[in-house]
C-alpha cells in the first residue's frame, strides 16, 4: 500500500494552505476529498471541496463501513471514504488526509503506518489573530475554534511529527521534506531495494 499522509489542525493554523502547496509542489500525492453532510458554502464545489451527501445518504453508507473515519462535528457528518486507497493504489501515488484530531485517531488505529503530522500556530494570540483577519466567523464561533484549539492541540504527543507554522515558506518546505523523507525510509522502499543488492551478488 502506498503511503497514507495525515495532516491535522486546529482550525486558523494554516494547514489548509501548506496542503494545497503541498500537493502543487511535490507529485504523486492524492488529495482526499472527505465526504460531508452540510451545506455549501460560497464558491466550494462538490468533488472538490468535499463531496456533498444528505445525512441519510450518510449514514447509510457508515452502515455499510464505507468510511475509513468519520465523525459528527456541531450536527455535520465528516468522513473519510475507503475508496480513496484503492484509487491512490491503481494511480501509484500517495494519500494526504486533511482531517481532524477524533479522525485521524480512528484512521491511524486502521492503518498503523500512516505518516501523521500535527500543524501549530506559534501562540494563541497568533491563532486568534488568523482566525479573524479571515472575517469568516463571528466572536463567539472564533471563541469557540480557540476553545477547541486548545482541546486539540493536548494530542499533539500522538503525532508523528509537529510543524510550528510561524512561516509559511519555511513551514512549506519542512512539509516537503517530510514527506520526501518518509518516501526513502528503508521499510517503504525494500521492493526497490532488492534488485539493486541482487547486481552485487555473484
Amino acid at each position: 500500500m502506498k503511503t497514507v499522509f495525515i495532516i491535522s489542525a486546529p482550525s486558523g493554523s494554516g494547514k489548509t494552505t501548506l496542503v494545497k502547496r503541498l500537493l502543487a509542489s511535490v507529485p504523486g500525492l492524492l488529495f482526499s476529498v472527505s465526504y460531508t453532510t452540510r451545506a455549501r458554502r460560497g464558491n466550494e464545489v462538490d468533488g472538490v471541496n468535499y463531496h456533498y451527501v444528505a445525512r441519510p445518504e450518510f449514514e447509510a453508507m457508515i452502515a455499510a463501513g464505507e468510511f475509513l473515519e468519520w465523525a459528527d462535528v456541531f450536527g455535520n457528518y465528516y468522513g473519510t471514504h475507503r475508496s480513496v486507497l484503492t484509487q491512490a493504489n491503481a494511480e501509484g501515488k500517495d494519500v494526504v488526509l486533511d482531517i481532524d484530531v477524533k479522525g485521524a485517531r480512528q484512521l491511524k488505529d486502521r492503518i498503523p503506518e500512516a505518516v501523521t503530522i500535527f500543524v501549530l500556530a506559534p501562540s494563541r494570540q497568533v491563532l486568534e489573530a488568523r482566525l479573524r483577519a479571515r472575517g469568516e466567523d463571528s466572536d463567539e464561533v472564533v471563541t469557540r475554534r480557540l476553545r477547541d484549539a486548545a482541546e486539540e492541540i493536548r494530542n499533539y504527543a500522538a503525532y508523528d511529527y509537529v510543524l510550528v507554522n510561524r512561516d509559511l515558506i519555511e513551514s512549506d518546505a519542512i512539509l516537503s521534506a517530510i514527506v520526501q523523507a518518509e518516501r526513502v525510509r528503508r521499510i517503504r522502499i525494500e521492493d526497490r531495494i532488492r534488485p539493486i543488492l541482487e547486481t552485487f551478488e555473484v
